[in-house]
């Protein structure tokens, strides 16, 4: 496939999910960020970018390994993206800030689903950042480690950063996880006593 048909493909790929993450509540305006890999390289979205919005110099290509001119344009959470590229076989990330998600991860260890397709999807999510400082870009290596044997995580308060081998499979997870979390609130709105 010649090089301008690909990135017209690739820039449809981020445009799609970056939309419906926008759309869905699961990034604010200027929140969230994607990225695929491509060999040695990655192409992730620029710092500040609009998800619902991007634009083709919204996507900043870098090494994996190294940086080049280009690194300082890439999102805050550039070094997270690339210890999971280092660390484990995704080949795409999502990172959104699911609010459901977010609010249980203040409170649980682990975000585990009630329905029935957010257990046979994700299982326990577990909630990292417990007792340490939590900062875009922070703790890269305990991340990806953790994405080694989930297919998405919570870091607490923060977000979620979910992979796949595609951006909509990690889209997917992303999803899933603010769906079942939502499920989990609605349930013990049920579950609360009756006001007299």
């Amino acid at each position: 496939m010649e090089s301008g048909k690909r990135q017209v493909m690739i820039l449809a790929q981020f445009q799609t999910i970056g939309r419906d993450l926008f759309t869905q509540g699961l990034v604010s305006s200027h929140s969230g960020n994607l990225s695929i890999r491509l060999g040695d390289r990655l192409i992730i979205t620029r710092r500040g970018s609009r998800l619902g919005g991007l634009k083709e110099s919204d996507l900043v290509e870098t090494g994996i390994s190294k940086n080049d001119r280009f690194t300082p344009l890439a999102s805050l959470e550039l070094a997270v993206h690339r210890a999971i590229y280092q660390t484990t076989s995704a080949l795409a990330v999502v990172h959104a800030h699911p609010p459901h998600a977010i609010a249980l991860s203040l409170t649980h260890k682990a975000l585990v689903p009630s329905d029935a397709e957010g257990l046979a999807i994700l299982g326990r999510v577990p909630v990292l950042g417990w007792n340490i400082k939590v900062e875009p870009g922070g703790h890269a290596d305990l991340i990806a480690r953790a994405l080694l044997q989930h297919r998405i995580i919570m870091v607490r308060g923060h977000g979620s950063f979910a992979i796949g081998q595609l951006l909509e499979e990690a889209h997917d997870y992303t999803t899933t996880l603010e769906e079942s979390c939502q499920v989990v609130c609605l349930l013990r709105s049920l579950r609360s006593p009756p006001k007299e």
